[in-house]
């Protein structure tokens, strides 16, 4: 019987995890079938309950639907239940059940792509205070930073996420982001800036140490100016396809069994994707 999950949200027609989770199920000889279904956040809570009637096993879930989707589970595991946010959901003897691997994910990608980056674990300096920042931010918690710094133009937004996760997490305005760079560890973007349409993000870089890492969680376009210009500068750079990919292979294996692997050939099916839309570069 063929095990049908999909992706959730407002849109999905851009998602990449169709192309991600379809590469496994072939890879693996998977009798299963992961699609689309455009899900407006009206429809949403009415959606996630009735996973099973509409011969689904479970679902992942893209924006604005991830609160939505949190509201409605029977059982959510600890990182959702600390955001207050689930990106993926399965059923488990009738009930419906939520996780969050947004921060799992990034965690993985920075883990295989730099590994030791976190030998120091001093302080994360953490740009943008949305839903992904949140996700990021408890991860850095979870990973045991002396101090992770959450810059974000408007402050309240940062404060109420440190409220959240305790005083290792020191709220900043925007444009004082600097006055901590040449401390940093890491530098994460989680702000829109940089991703294609928007306005680039500019900061000043040459504060950072030359063992700092640069990790941006855009993808579209793959090489953001802010990877390019830290590459320029010899600094470790993480770019945010490898996240994607990371997040995807807990809910992989709750749905089908199998725990996958990320490895370089989905990595270059994906990059594929990008440059035949246009998307590797600015």
């Amino acid at each position: 019987m063929t095990v049908r999950v999909c992706i959730t949200g407002s849109p999905v027609s851009y998602s990449r995890s169709p192309l991600l989770h379809g590469y496994w199920l072939k890879a693996y000889g998977i009798d299963g079938d992961y699609g689309r279904e455009e899900v407006p956040p009206a429809q949403a809570a009415d959606f996630y309950r009735s996973l099973a009637a509409r011969g689904y096993a479970g679902c992942n879930v893209t924006a604005p639907n991830k609160e939505i989707a949190f509201s409605v589970l029977d059982e959510a595991d600890e990182s959702a239940a600390a955001l207050g946010s689930a990106n993926t959901l399965w059923l488990e003897d009738g009930r419906l059940c939520g996780a969050s691997t947004d921060g799992y994910g990034f965690i993985a990608n920075l883990d295989a792509t730099v590994p030791g980056w976190d030998g120091a674990r001093k302080l994360a300096l953490v740009l943008g205070a949305g839903g992904a920042s949140r996700a990021i931010v408890h991860a850095m918690v979870e990973r045991g930073f002396e101090r992770i710094v959450l810059a974000n133009r408007t402050l309240e937004r940062a404060e109420a996420i440190a409220v959240a996760f305790g005083k290792t997490v020191v709220p900043l305005a925007f444009d004082k982001a600097g006055e901590v760079m040449a401390d940093a560890d890491i530098l994460v973007n989680c702000t829109s800036l940089g991703m294609k349409g928007a306005a680039a993000l500019t900061v000043d870089l040459s504060r950072l140490r030359p063992e700092a890492v640069v990790s941006d969680i855009v993808y579209v376009p793959l090489l953001t100016p802010l990877l390019t210009e830290a590459a320029a500068r010899g600094l470790r750079t993480v770019d945010g396809l490898g996240m994607l990919l990371h997040q995807g292979v807990p809910g992989f294996e709750r749905w089908f069994g199998v725990r996958p692997e990320v490895t370089p050939e989905l990595r270059e099916l994906l990059i594929a994707d990008l440059r035949a839309k246009g998307q590797l570069a600015a």
